[in-house]
Formats: C-alpha cells, sequence, structure tokens
C-alpha cells in the first residue's frame, strides 16, 4: 500500500527491530498487563509481534483505509481497531493496566507523549519508535530542555536502539531511535514548577539569569546573584541545569 507522506507513514518491516520494540513494551512490568494500545499499526507489522506477547492489542489507526484492511490481516486475533487521531483517543475508558507501543509519525511526537504523560490513567510502560534526535533530546544527552525536563518530571526515560533510515520503506530522511518511558506513580515537581522551567527556557540561547530577570522583575545581576547563591555560574545557560537544581531555584524564588 502507498505510503502517505501527509500522514508521516514509513513502513518499518525490519523484523529485529520490530521484535526488540515489543519486547521493550513487554518488559519489566510488575502488573499482570494484558493489553497494548498500538499507536499507528499501519501495515501491521508491529501488531503481529505485539500480539504474540499481549493478550489483547487495541491498535489506534487514523488512515481509514489502513484501519479497515488491518483486521483482515489477522483471522481469529485478539485485535481491536479503531479508526481514530490518537490525540482524540479516550484512554479513560480503559479500565486496566495497558502499555502503549508504536512506531509514531514525527511531526505530532512531542504531542503525543505529553498526551501520555498527562493521562490520570498512564500506562505502565511506553515504547515508541521516534526520530533519533528528538529521543535523545528526550533523554537529555546534549542537556537539559524544556522538553526534557517535562518527560523527566512524569517518566524514567531509556533510550533504546537506533533503526536506521535504510531500514523503512519508503527511507525518511532522518535515522531513529526507540525511545522507553516509565511513568512515575507521582511526579517530582507541580505544574507551577514546570510552568517555571518552560519560562526559563524562553530564550534557551541566552544566560538563564536574563530569562530570570525577564520574568521575575529581578535585575539581571540580581538574577545572576541568586544563581550565583545556589552554587550556580553567574554565566549558566537554561541546559546547564538539572531537574533537581530547577526545582531548588524555584522554590528558593517563591520564599523571596
Amino acid at each position: 500500500m502507498k505510503n502517505k507522506k501527509s500522514l508521516g507513514q514509513n513502513w518499518l518491516e525490519d523484523r529485529p527491530s520490530l521484535e526488540t520494540i515489543a519486547d521493550l513494551a513487554e518488559d519489566s512490568l510488575d502488573k499482570d498487563v494484558r493489553l497494548c494500545v498500538e499507536i499507528g499499526p499501519g501495515l501491521g507489522t508491529l501488531t503481529s509481534s505485539l500480539l504474540r506477547r499481549f493478550e489483547k492489542v487495541t491498535a489506534v489507526e487514523f488512515d481509514a483505509s489502513l484501519a479497515r484492511n488491518l483486521p483482515a490481516s489477522f483471522p481469529g486475533k485478539p485485535l481491536t481497531v479503531v479508526n481514530q487521531d490518537i490525540l482524540q483517543f479516550n484512554f479513560s475508558s480503559i479500565k486496566e493496566p495497558y502499555v502503549v507501543a508504536g512506531n509514531i509519525p514525527y511531526y505530532i511526537t512531542t504531542p503525543i507523549i505529553e498526551k501520555l504523560l498527562r493521562l490520570p490513567n498512564p500506562p505502565e510502560n511506553i515504547v515508541l519508535l521516534v526520530q533519533k534526535e528528538v529521543a535523545e533530546k528526550a533523554a537529555g544527552l546534549s542537556g537539559s530542555s524544556s522538553f526534557s525536563l517535562f518527560i523527566e518530571n512524569f517518566a524514567v526515560v531509556t533510550l533504546g536502539p537506533l533503526v536506521p533510515r535504510a531500514l523503512f520503506t519508503p527511507p525518511p530522511k532522518v535515522d531513529s531511535r526507540v525511545l522507553r518511558l516509565a511513568p512515575r506513580k507521582i511526579p517530582l515537581a507541580s505544574d507551577r514548577t514546570l510552568a517555571f522551567i518552560h519560562r526559563a527556557f524562553a530564550s534557551p540561547r541566552k544566560k538563564l539569569s536574563a530569562n530570570l530577570a525577564a520574568f521575575t522583575g529581578l535585575s539581571k545581576s540580581a538574577a545572576e546573584a541568586l544563581l550565583v547563591s545556589l552554587g550556580f555560574s553567574a554565566n549558566a545557560r537554561p541546559a546547564d541545569l538539572s531537574f533537581k537544581d530547577y526545582i531548588a531555584l524555584a522554590e528558593t524564588l517563591e520564599k523571596d
């Protein structure tokens, strides 16, 4: 079936990569999880691996023609196909422990991750194949970002293997990487702290003191002095601080 570029469709048919994604989705689950929600099953290549590991698979597919054709590929299997945008899917209807897996379109990676991590009934495990740079940014490999700190607040991040672009049909312009998120039972910080972090990264290439001065009302020198008092460099950039550092900074500002 011809892919639709507008939907970011690139078919992964490399069986070892698909088996790895399915293995990670099943791995280290404390509860008896029988259900996997698959995002964007496409032609069903990952679906087949998931059906061998989970008693039930609910596949959410936005493309109507793919959603219509997928059940015929798995006759008699415990597969439910939902023709819907995953961002509109009602996860609150799920009343049992579940995991999420999928090879997701690059252009909606961030909204999907944000939705999954903010669910009142989050998955036990999330395993996604995403753009390599996005996976590594989520893990904070090149320093902190508003995105990586948001994810760290809600989940423990693990990077899986690289999946080269040549393994896709048609090949995308970038490589992919498996990203695994284990949602925390309790987030590390409040939404207020997350909002503070987001504002601190308003201009990520500027000094953090300049960003703090811009939204706290502090003078630049006072912002620099505050950073130094907490053990940070006056020249620190937003990416230089860890999540714990931002919590300490936010708490200090609230006291003042």
